[in-house]
């Protein structure tokens, strides 16, 4: 264990600062202080040496240097059982300094200001406080560093024992580290912005846990929820839970998947999500008639799903909710009538998110492999009608067209390969993640039975033959969107003109892995 009895605390995140420094005080700890920490611990009074009393040397450079300077590093990272080191010490009649507790400038904070300004960025980028945090970090074996007011009363727990252990300071020592390491990666993520840099040579990205989890996709698999430093409104990172139980790693992975979903319609429309695909899409007048809708889609599958709204819930739609079993709602807004119908399930989770917010914000998506990590770029491409073009002999009729755009929407957000079928502003039919195209058509096409009768189609990437065109033919599809691109292209247009099936080319494809 390790005595403390020289301490220099300079905060900018001042929360128990006061408290620690009077207990720290009263235990007879010399306290050395600087800017605004100072004035705050010499206001509350309690004894404090500003830093260049003890250097010799005055603030410079509005405050740019001050702590900079061998009497604070060398008293930081001499070590202790080494004579020549504490010879030098003597000779230049430096004190060692036991603990450091220091939180650094907020630039986080300082970005995320709407209206800020580069050069206000740049000067909240703290240079002296990082310098000697990992100063105190490296030479854990002897100094105690603090970056964390959760961190305090452990401190002064282990100096009423006798000193702070050795396992206390090497895990302070981590934390220290882990907190200048997110610090930088939140600058370089920044000034990489700020230059157009979005795919550079070295990619440090850094999150916040949010919470641990109690398993991960099995019960096997241990797992945790961590959100971007500046995550975004309309994100379940920023979401307010207003019942239920806890969040789960698949609960997370599927309202991701509903949000993003319920997020392409202006119009009212609820999205039933299960296992990342969704079961049941419904647009309508109100959100009562887009619900009605996305359950009627598949009255099965909805069952322990999970449902997006894109408008706040009223009590009629509450009242249909509650009817069966849900794992999660999410909704801009619930009324003060919904929220009491909905919080009578004890367990189901009502999540208030701000769906109109959903990506607004840049972002890129991360997928690990073995040895390394992918990154591209959100797939948030909107289709205009002026963009597709139509190939076929018959044209898409004014409603078709309305229902070929509603079945893109969807299937855009459906795992490869994707089929999603349509009418009437609800989804009928559903083909997800299937090893070919036919197969997946041949899923949806069952599931939707005699409903396919004048329905839409709409596929996530080319058909590579005509065979997916013929079964749609078979059940009554009148019209298709796709990406086209095929080298056999032609075979399907020619399949489709027998049929009088329009058929529209995005040039767009949305493989979702």
């Amino acid at each position: 264990m390790i005595p403390i009895r020289r301490a220099l605390i300079s905060v900018s995140d001042k929360t128990g600062i006061v408290e620690l420094a009077r207990d720290l005080s009263r235990r007879g700890v010399e306290i050395i202080s600087t800017g605004g920490t100072k004035r705050a611990l010499g206001e509350a009074g309690i004894p404090v040496i500003g830093v260049s009393e003890l250097t010799g040397f005055p603030e410079i450079l509005d405050g740019r240097v001050k702590t900079l300077h061998p009497r604070i590093h060398a008293g930081l990272l001499a070590i202790r059982d080494r004579e020549e080191h504490q010879r030098q010490l003597e000779e230049r009649k430096i004190d060692t300094i036991d603990l450091v507790v220091v939180n650094l400038y907020p630039f986080q904070q300082t970005i995320a200001k709407p209206d800020v300004t580069f050069a206000e960025a740049i000067e909240n980028i703290d240079i002296g406080g990082p310098s000697m945090v990992r100063a105190a970090a490296k030479n854990h074996r002897f100094t105690t560093v603090a970056v964390d007011p959760v961190d305090y009363e452990t401190i002064l727990a282990e100096m009423d024992q006798g000193g702070v252990t050795d396992e206390t300071r090497q895990q302070l020592a981590a934390k220290a580290f882990r907190h200048t390491a997110a610090y930088d990666a939140l600058i370089a993520s920044y000034l990489s912005a700020e230059v157009n840099e979005p795919y550079p040579e070295k990619w440090t990205v850094t999150y916040e846990k949010k919470q641990d989890l109690r398993y991960g996709e099995n019960p096997h698999q241990s797992a945790a929820f961590y959100q971007q430093p500046l995550a975004a409104a309309g994100s379940l990172a920023t979401a307010k839970q207003l019942h239920g139980k806890a969040l789960s790693y698949n609960n997370i992975n599927d309202a991701n998947t509903a949000l993003e979903i319920v997020s392409e319609f202006d119009r009212p429309a609820v999205v039933a999500v299960k296992h990342m695909n969704p079961c049941g899409v419904g647009s309508g007048e109100t959100i009562l008639e887009a619900y009605e809708k996305a359950y009627e889609a598949d009255p099965v599958s909805i069952f322990g799903g999970i449902v997006a709204l894109n408008r706040t819930v009223d009590e009629a739609t509450a009242r249909r909710l509650k009817e069966i079993f849900l794992e999660i709602i999410l909704a801009p807004g619930f009324d003060a009538a919904a929220l009491e119908i909905l919080q009578e399930k004890k367990n189901l989770r009502l999540l208030k998110v701000e769906v109109s917010a959903f990506g607004n914000a840049s972002s890129r998506r991360l997928q690990t492999v073995e040895g390394g990590l992918l990154v591209q770029e959100a797939d948030r491409k909107a289709l205009d009608r002026a963009d597709c073009e139509v190939v076929t002999n018959r044209t898409p009729s004014a409603v078709e067209w309305e229902q070929l755009l509603f079945a893109w929407r969807v299937v855009k957000h459906v795992k490869s390969n994707a089929i999603a079928l349509s009418r009437d502003f609800r989804t009928i039919g559903v083909g997800a993640g299937q090893m070919n195209r036919v197969g997946a058509a041949r899923i949806a096409l069952e599931q939707a039975g005699e409903a396919a009768h004048g329905a839409v189609l709409a596929s996530d990437a080319f058909f590579p033959m005509k065979d997916t065109v013929e079964l749609a033919a078979a059940a009554g599809i009148k019209a298709i969107i796709q990406p086209g691109g095929s080298i056999r292209d032609q075979e399907s247009i020619e399949e489709a003109n027998r049929h009088g099936i329009a058929m529209v080319f995005t040039g767009v494809r949305h493989f979702k892995h």
